[in-house]
């Protein structure tokens, strides 16, 4: 299932929705930019750029040690949500940050939801060192700060309905889903997703790369909690 839009009206204008997807989109053709040379080393420059201002879990854990420590582990966390690696990976972050990011913002107001979804990205990152504090391997992406954002969505508009795209081999048709359905079905793909990395890691003895389900996990339950914690008792703006 593909989410198109909702039907969910806003209030406000989603000032930072917009705003953190100019800055995805911007950094994103930055990322991009650097391996775009003819030169041979092209693609390391960006493997460079990704392994710095990526978050790598073992320097949030403190489990490895790196020559440049520029910059600070902690900082990475904000640097790694605007990194993604490839077309399809900002494509699809930045469609869920418009379809679910301006009613949540909607309801927290413009500063409790930027606040908020920067929160849920470090909850995110942390998440994933947990499961797996001595990978080397960086995390990039606003999934996990968005992965925020659905978890508050659920519970704001859990009857929401949501324009999605249905694929089933060469059946392709758009149909309203119920927000629970659409968002209840993500957060169980997570899930099991993230059950089958850590066995496969477990048997092949070593660290797997790819996703970072946990990430996802962490965030969509971080979302959940900070909702109560940040959005405003009576109907507000910040």
């Amino acid at each position: 299932m593909i989410p198109i839009s909702d039907d969910v009206p806003s209030r406000t204008v989603p000032l930072v929705t917009i705003g953190l997807i100019v800055a995805n989109v911007l950094v994103f053709l930055y990322q991009a930019s650097l391996g775009m040379s003819a030169e041979p080393e092209a693609a390391g420059v960006v493997e460079a750029f990704v392994a710095e201002f990526g978050t790598i879990p073992c320097r949030l854990s403190g489990s490895c040690s790196a020559a440049d420590e520029f910059p600070a582990p902690f900082v990475t966390i904000f640097t790694a949500m605007f990194l993604h690696g490839g077309l399809f990976h900002v494509g699809g972050n930045m469609l869920y940050l418009w379809i679910f990011g301006n009613n949540v913002e909607d309801t927290l107001g413009h500063g409790r939801f930027l606040l908020f979804y920067l929160v849920s990205g470090v909850m995110a990152a942390y998440a994933q060192t947990l499961v797996n504090p001595h990978s080397t391997v960086p995390m990039i992406g606003a999934s996990g700060a968005v992965s925020g954002i659905l978890g508050a969505y659920l519970l704001l508009f859990p009857y929401a309905r949501v324009l999605v795209l249905l694929i089933f081999g060469f059946f392709v048709r758009p149909v309203y889903v119920p927000a629970l359905v659409v968002l209840g079905f993500w957060i169980v793909v997570q899930f099991v997703n993230g059950l089958i990395t850590v066995r496969a890691s477990a048997l092949g003895g070593g660290e797997t790369g790819g996703t970072a389900w946990f990430a996802h996990i962490g965030g969509f339950l971080a979302g959940i909690v900070l909702l109560f914690l940040l959005r405003p008792r009576r109907d507000g703006r910040l």
